[in-house]
């Protein structure tokens, strides 16, 4: 292993509470020799708290035809990746994301400009639930992917000496802004300051492995040997401009399908926007029979008023 995938692996192997691991497993057994592994993120896991709260899982599989007994729902995963579905057990409600385990490489590496996967998974997760060693392996690896493939976005946009905490939040609210999102302003950073010792010591294994030189003073100040061109720096801002437009639009079209295997996904984003943002949306009866012309009916409304961004 190299320092930064043994990091991610001693950090994936954490415990979490077993009413996790028990809900990990029930969501694998729906999808039998398919499923390869669960993994656990998001703000629940950040906060440490599940009541009332609704957990966030990714379930790879080996492929969608063999997960699906729908030809439509292997089509729409594999189109328009992940499919999203809400899941209860034990009195703890959650939603999980399905991709193959092949998406699950792409999407963890630079190969894609989509942010979604790499964004989170360059911030803490937990695998649990592995098929077998082979597959925990296999999982460890990937998600040590995405954390290059942030930095290697987001360098263009950083200055050529900072603090190393600053790279982090810098990252995440380059991608927080590639994506519709419910979140403050301010949820870029607090992603980084609920756990800063955590990317501390990932920040020299994880230059390494980006292939960004750099020396990292003991006062935690990070100077890249390799400044960035004004050309570069150029590249960078159309880089993230495509980003934000596709990543977008991108957001709207997963909703869009979400509303077609999430029962009940409008009063979700609902509370999700009315959690994150402070607004009071109230979901109108009309809205939960036409899910789709009701998120889109609620936008212009919430952009104006900041709640998405």
């Amino acid at each position: 292993m190299t320092p930064l995938t043994s990091q991610v692996a001693g950090e994936l192997a954490e415990p979490v509470d077993p009413r996790v691991t028990a809900m990990a497993a029930a969501i694998a057994a729906r999808y039998g020799a398919a499923a390869q592994a669960v993994l656990f993120y998001g703000s629940c896991l950040r906060e440490r708290q599940l009541d009332g709260l609704m957990l966030d899982f990714y379930l790879i599989v080996s492929s969608y035809p063999a997960a699906y007994g729908k030809r439509w729902l292997a089509s729409a995963n594999r189109l328009i990746p992940p499919n999203v579905f809400p899941f209860e057990h034990d009195g703890l409600a959650a939603k999980y994301a399905v991709l193959s385990v092949a998406d699950f490489a792409r999407l963890n590496s630079s190969a894609t400009r989509n942010v979604s996967v790499w964004a989170r998974f360059a911030q803490p997760s937990r695998l649990v639930w592995s098929a077998n060693e082979l597959a925990r392996r296999d999982i460890v690896a990937k998600v040590a992917g995405a954390i290059p493939a942030l930095l290697q976005a987001a360098r263009p946009m950083l200055p050529d000496s900072l603090d190393s905490l600053e790279v982090w939040r810098r990252a995440f609210a380059l991608t927080y802004a590639a994506e519709l999102r419910a979140e403050r302003g301010t949820r870029a950073a607090s992603v980084v300051d609920l756990d800063p010792d955590r990317y501390r010591a990932l920040t020299p294994r994880a230059l390494l492995a980006a292939g960004l030189p750099a020396t990292v003073t003991r006062a935690g100040i990070i100077h890249f040997l390799e400044p960035m061109t004004d050309e570069e720096r150029a590249a960078g801002e159309r880089a993230w401009a495509r980003r934000r437009r596709e990543g977008k639009l991108l957001t709207l079209v997963r909703l869009a399908k979400a509303s077609a295997t999430f029962a009940g996904g409008i009063d979700y984003l609902a509370w999700k926007i009315n959690r994150h943002a402070g607004t009071r949306i109230a979901i109108r009866p009309w809205q939960r029979r036409f899910p789709i012309l009701g998120a889109i009916t609620l936008l212009p409304r919430l952009l104006r008023r900041g709640a998405v961004r």
